[in-house]
């Protein structure tokens, strides 16, 4: 598994931008900094983005293997294994290190982004967000088939979304839950989140009929631009992306050490 080399030039501002929405939209329990790099860790919630070291400047390269050592302390107090977001903005001579270590590299992911401006559709008019975070979360959990464990923890977060939160489900009489998407309305940026249709709706339009209505939400919101985050080899999804003109901006992965 690759990633491209560090984004330079125009790209690298927005890159920052989309970092700093991302944090946002997907906050984590506890955040501390060491310099420019990211502490971020959440106690009931096993996501590598909310329990990862972000580095967010690439001149910062100083002592590396002693902030690594402390942050993989800190990391082992609260039952996590040590892992960091490899994005453009991590120093290359991070990413020297952790390649001559051989640390592992987990699940490339690629941010995407699209001028919703642009897009002209009426459909998903009667689709409207609910404000019921328990609600949401049962269908998530219902559509995916993820275990209930995961629910207050996933409750938790998306309670502590500070940006305007669209929480959408679909659903029917006969099958229950069949999609969910949640979009964080942030100035004039909005981003598409935890999107899952149920495996029996697939090949059905409801993928898209539900991005259609987040998008919209967003754009009637003030939104100008929509962004997103889709793993690598999720070809279905990112051809759907694509469909709404979202576009390649970077890519990261995850790093960990014996793996």
């Amino acid at each position: 598994m690759s990633i491209p080399d560090v984004t330079t030039g125009p790209e690298l501002p927005l890159v920052r931008r989309l970092e700093a929405v991302g944090f946002r939209a997907w906050p984590a329990d506890a955040v501390a900094y060491d310099g420019s790099w990211l502490i971020r860790l959440t106690a009931n919630h096993d996501s590598r983005r909310l329990n990862s070291v972000n580095p967010l400047d690439p001149s910062d390269s100083r002592d590396i293997v002693a902030r690594l050592e402390k942050a993989a302390r800190r990391f082992s107090e609260g039952g996590r294994a040590l892992t960091v977001r490899q994005t453009p903005l991590t120093p290359q001579a991070l990413i020297d290190y952790m390649d001559e270590k051989g640390w592992s590299r987990i699940a490339e992911t690629r941010v995407m982004i699209s001028d919703i401006q642009s897009l002209e559709s009426n459909d998903g008019l009667e689709h409207l967000p609910t404000r019921d975070i328990a609600r949401f979360v049962d269908a998530r959990l219902d559509v995916t088939g993820d275990d209930a464990s995961k629910k207050t923890g996933l409750a938790d977060i998306i309670a502590a979304i500070k940006p305007e939160t669209g929480l959408f489900v679909f659903e029917t009489a006969e099958t229950g839950p069949t999609a969910v998407s949640l979009v964080v309305h942030d100035n004039d940026l909005a981003g598409l989140l935890q999107l899952a249709v149920a495996p029996s709706e697939r090949r059905k339009g409801v993928a898209t009929s539900i991005v259609q209505a987040s998008l919209r939400w967003a754009r009637l919101r003030g939104a100008r631009q929509a962004w997103l985050a889709v793993e690598a080899d999720n070809h279905a999804a990112i051809a759907l992306y694509k469909k709404f003109g979202f576009r390649d901006v970077y890519r990261y992965l995850y790093r960990r050490a014996g793996e």
